[in-house]
């Protein structure tokens, strides 16, 4: 499964965006939207993921902005695996009295370590309340992509996303191997992370490879 990953700027471009893709993340803290156009946001599609990265703004505007797109009918809500017990207790108390599942998701933009550090990682993911991990991580070499991808022989749900132009084979690889879904752009220019395929041209390639 493909999730796109939004950052139009207002809440009109990304509902024109939402038309005709299944999935979709929604990055609130690259976009400039009120309360109200969070709502419109989120109960307009029913599979949406509340994503709203530290860095633009502070903790409390954060959890107001992912507690409202969880009331408004969010499938999934992703907080970082090194947020403060506070943030992350405040979200995790939403999503589990509204339905709405958590992605815990780690990043790291400059390299991959090594497979013990990534093993420990995603055990804390879960120990924080995940139902879905989330590991993301610079690719610089094909053992990069080898060691990711083998980290699907985990038995609870785990995304695993190579960042940066080698990261691409993770990217096309990762639904094949166990991943629940794996992450593009809605165009071309449109990359909210790097190593972003396209999502008519990732479609194309997994639908390829499917038929093989």
């Amino acid at each position: 499964m493909i999730c796109v990953s939004l950052a139009e700027t207002t809440v009109e471009k990304c509902i024109d965006s939402l038309r005709g893709i299944d999935f979709a993340e929604i990055r609130l803290d690259k976009m400039q939207v009120e309360i109200e156009d969070i709502n419109k946001i989120f109960s307009y599609h029913p599979k949406l993921i509340a994503t709203c990265r530290a860095g633009t703004m502070d903790d409390d505007m954060r959890i107001t902005m992912l507690k409202s797109a969880i009331e408004a009918g969010a499938a999934f809500v992703d907080i970082e695996v090194e947020s403060n017990a506070q943030f992350r207790n405040a979200i995790l108390e939403k999503a589990r009295s509204s339905g709405c599942r958590v992605i815990v998701s780690y990043h790291n933009f400059e390299k991959t370590p090594k497979k013990s550090n990534l093993e420990h990682i995603i055990s804390q993911c879960f120990e924080s309340g995940a139902d879905v991990a989330k590991i993301a991580c610079m690719v610089h070499s094909e053992k990069d992509n080898a060691l990711l991808l083998g980290l699907l022989n985990e038995e609870r749900p785990l995304v695993v996303v190579g960042l940066g132009e080698k990261g691409k084979i993770c990217r096309i690889a990762a639904p094949f191997l166990g991943s629940p879904f794996t992450y593009a752009s809605l165009s071309k220019g449109k990359e909210t992370a790097e190593g972003q395929l396209d999502w008519e041209t990732l479609q194309q390639i997994i639908q390829v490879l499917k038929n093989v």
